[in-house]
C-alpha cells in the first residue's frame, strides 16, 4: 500500500517515534529475530504459521499497565497533558471530553482483547552468536533464533488488520517529553489538522493512545529492542487470521494464527508479500545446547520441507558460537 501525502503527514505528526524507527530500519536494512524454543520454532516451520497470544497471557502483561500508567500520568497530571488538551480543544471544541470517553470505553479491550506476537531487532554482529540475554529469557535448554527479513514488518499494509510497531522503553519523564513533542507537532500543523476533520483526528489520537499503552515498556528492558505485531479483533476483524485454542505451558488459551502465506492484491485492496518461509527466513541460529548438531540437521530438513532446496537450507542454519555453560 502506497501512503498518500496526507497519511504520511498525519503519521509524522502523531507517531514521530514510530516513524523514526521505521525509517531507521528501512535505511539500515536491519532484520528482525524471534527467540524461542526449538519446539516452537519447529511448529512455525512445519505448520507455516505464527501464533499471536492474548496480552493477558504473556510474560510481560504487567508492562501494558506500565504503558497505561505512563499515558494517564502524562495526559492527566502533567503540564504536557494540559498543553496537548488545550491545543486540540482549540482546533475542535470539547475534543478532550470525546477522546477521553472513547479511550476509557475501550480500555478493558486493551487488557483482554489485544493479541500480540513479538520480535527484536537483529544486529549484524549477532549473526554468529545470537544474544545471550535473549537465549536465557526465551530459549530454555534448546533455544532457536529465527532471523527474518524485514519487508513484511515495514511495508505498509492493512490486509491482516494486524500492525507492527516498535516498543518504546520509557520512564514517566521520558513518556511525558515525547507526549509534548506530539502536542508541538499538532500545534505546528494546526490548519492541516483542522482540515482533516474531527472524526479523522479522533481516530488518530485514539490509535496513538492505544499503541502507546500496548507498546511502552520499562526502560530496564531496552536491550531487547522489541517490536510487536498488534491485533485487536473487536476493533478490526481480520479475514485471514485464524482463531484457535492451544495449550501453552499447560494453560489452554485462545490464539490467533498468522498464516505464512503471501496474499495477492485484489479488488483494489493491498496484499501482503514476503511472508512465505523461503523468503521470510534469512537464517536460523541454534542456541547454546547439548544437542547442536542434531538440532542443526533437523532445521535444515524442516526448511527443505517448507520449500527451500538443500543448498539454500544448509546455508541458512548456524550454530551459536557461545559455549554451553554446564
Amino acid at each position: 500500500m502506497q501512503l498518500t501525502q496526507e497519511r504520511e503527514r498525519l503519521l509524522n505528526i502523531f507517531y514521530p517515534y514510530s516513524r523514526e524507527k521505521f525509517s531507521a530500519i528501512l535505511s539500515t536494512g536491519t532484520r528482525f529475530v524471534h527467540y524461542t524454543s526449538a519446539d516452537v520454532a519447529m511448529s512455525v516451520l512445519k505448520n507455516k504459521e505464527v501464533w499471536m497470544r492474548k496480552s493477558s497471557c504473556m510474560n510481560d502483561f504487567s508492562e501494558i499497565q506500565h504503558g497505561l500508567d505512563c499515558l494517564y500520568r502524562a495526559y492527566r497530571d502533567s503540564k504536557h497533558g494540559e498543553k496537548f488538551k488545550s491545543i486540540l480543544n482549540h482546533i475542535f471544541d470539547g475534543f478532550n471530553v470525546e477522546i477521553e470517553q472513547l479511550f476509557d470505553s475501550w480500555t478493558p479491550s486493551i487488557y483482554v482483547d489485544t493479541d500480540l506476537t513479538c520480535f527484536s531487532e537483529h544486529k549484524d554482529t549477532e549473526d554468529n552468536l545470537g544474544r545471550l540475554s535473549m537465549w536465557r529469557a526465551y530459549g530454555g535448554t534448546t533455544g532457536v533464533a529465527l532471523v527474518l527479513n524485514n519487508s513484511p514488518f515495514i511495508t505498509p499494509s492493512e490486509t491482516l488488520k494486524a500492525y507492527s510497531s516498535p516498543v518504546a522503553y520509557l520512564s514517566d519523564k521520558d513518556f511525558a517529553e515525547r507526549f509534548v513533542k506530539i502536542a508541538t507537532n499538532i500545534e505546528n500543523e494546526t490548519e492541516f489538522v483542522r482540515e482533516q476533520g474531527r472524526e479523522v483526528i479522533k481516530g488518530y489520537v485514539f490509535a496513538m493512545f492505544r499503541f502507546a499503552a500496548v507498546c511502552t515498556k520499562h526502560p530496564g528492558f531496552a536491550e531487547e529492542k522489541e517490536w510487536r505485531v498488534v491485533y485487536c479483533p473487536s476493533l478490526e476483524k481480520s479475514d485471514y487470521l485464524v482463531k484457535d485454542i492451544q495449550v501453552i505451558r499447560g494453560i489452554p488459551q485462545p490464539v490467533y494464527k498468522i498464516p505464512l502465506k503471501n496474499i495477492p492484491e485484489r479488488d483494489g485492496q493491498d496484499g501482503l508479500s514476503g511472508v512465505e518461509i523461503p523468503e521470510l527466513i534469512e537464517r536460523i541460529i541454534i542456541g547454546p545446547t547439548q544437542y547442536p548438531l542434531a538440532l542443526g540437521e533437523a532445521f535444515v530438513e524442516l526448511l527443505q520441507q517448507a520449500g527451500m532446496n538443500l543448498e539454500n537450507a544448509s546455508k541458512k542454519v548456524f550454530i551459536s558460537e557461545i559455549p554451553l555453560r554446564q
